[in-house]
């Protein structure tokens, strides 16, 4: 069986990720989600695709490399 691959995080995965960090990352992406009125699994999603390319928006744009 082929895992479905997926253009976002999903609410799920986003709850998930935030109780594996750090308390002080964890407050800071609630907090930027807060502050900008998006969902907190896009707030994760975009501090990941903009460590992983500085142009990209999100996983969808995001080419690994091209923004360093």
């Amino acid at each position: 069986m082929q895992a479905k691959l997926q253009e976002q995080l999903s609410p799920t995965d986003a709850k998930i990720i935030l109780g594996r960090l750090p308390e002080r990352i964890r407050a800071a992406l609630i907090a930027r989600a807060a502050e900008i009125e998006y969902p907190i699994e896009a707030v994760i999603e975009m501090a990941i695709a903009s460590f992983l390319d500085t142009e990209a928006l999100g996983f969808v744009d995001c080419k690994p490399g091209r923004g360093l």
